[in-house]
């Protein structure tokens, strides 16, 4: 990744001919920015010839920041808002100062929540909130809970999406197992999980509850676990949400689907949507979500964050800072 030194020029971008002050939708003045495994992978021309686009390509969509300017057909946000937005992968635009917002998927960031916070929400968070509703967990206060509650098992829990899985899932009235590395075993408790394993373990290779349960939904956060290792973990009807499902799951599925197993493995595919992001915005608001952020870095080192991300141990969420 390259990085510019010497005097920035900021600029800002249209869509397409025609529209006017409209088509620039909201030009934010970005306070923070998390990187996600998406943006890497996108580098690494995982996702060619569909992404990127063109080149120079800015990468990150997760931002945080305040708005600078609206388009004439905005009418929900005005200049001065702090904002939390999912930029289009498409075109990215989250390791700069300022970037342009669809005002669709940008919402109002309580005071309450900070830049950072905020920044490492949006991929992360949704995509465990997506997962737990297609497990069938309610966030409306009704069901669950008690001898009722769902066993929810998350893999890779102290990382991006199992941080705020293993919150949301305790919301939602789960009992919860999660796995995840030793040296994070306190803190996943902490996030509320009800038993936690070390992933080498014994146990925690097995994924088998300490208690015994089965498990009616598994959000499956990390990579190289064979569908032979979750089906014996599973309850009657118990289901495997794979948030980066391999060519292997993706049979898998297609498999389990066709015979009508009673078990099934479900590839997860992401959606950015604001009503969502808004919900988790309100839960951080109230004290019940957090952000776990591994680190902070700013903007003229975010090569140092990119290369953390690579690496894949990080805890939580990876951020890089405008204002440091």
């Amino acid at each position: 990744m390259a990085a510019t030194g010497g005097k920035l020029m900021h600029a800002v971008q249209y869509e397409a001919c025609g529209g006017g002050a409209a088509a620039l939708k909201l030009l934010l003045k970005l306070e923070a920015a998390s990187v996600n495994p998406a943006d890497w992978k996108i580098q690494k021309g995982l996702l060619r010839p569909f992404l990127p686009r063109k080149f120079p390509f800015s990468p990150v969509t997760d931002v945080a920041g305040e708005v600078v300017e609206t388009g004439s057909g905005v009418d929900s946000l005005k200049p001065g808002d702090k904002v939390v937005s999912i930029l289009p992968y498409s075109k990215g635009g989250g390791f700069a100062e300022y970037a342009v917002a669809s005002a669709s998927k940008t919402v109002k960031r309580p005071a309450e929540v900070s830049a950072a916070d905020g920044a490492g929400l949006p991929m992360a968070g949704l995509t465990a909130l997506q997962t737990l509703k297609s497990a069938g967990i309610r966030f409306d206060g009704g069901g669950g809970g008690g001898e009722n509650a769902a066993n929810i098992l998350v893999t890779a829990a102290s990382g991006g999406v199992g941080v705020y899985a293993v919150q949301l899932a305790k919301l939602g009235k789960c009992h919860v197992t999660a796995t995840c590395g030793a040296r994070n075993l306190e803190l996943v408790n902490s996030l509320g999980a009800d038993e936690v394993l070390d992933y080498k373990s014994p146990g925690g290779a097995a994924l088998e509850s300490p208690s015994g349960k089965k498990y009616d939904a598994v959000i499956h956060c990390a990579t190289g676990i064979p569908w032979s290792k979750f089906e014996p973990t599973l309850s009657e009807k118990g289901k495997v949400i794979d948030i980066t499902p391999s060519g292997a799951a993706l049979l898998t599925a297609a498999i389990k689907k066709i015979t009508f197993s009673k078990k099934q493995l479900v590839p997860f595919f992401f959606s950015r949507r604001a009503e969502e992001l808004e919900f988790l915005l309100g839960l951080m608001k109230e004290g019940k979500l957090k952000s776990v952020v591994d680190s902070r870095h700013p903007l003229s080192q975010a090569e140092a964050a990119w290369a953390k991300s690579v690496d894949g141990h990080a805890t939580g969420k990876i951020v890089v800072e405008m204002g440091l």
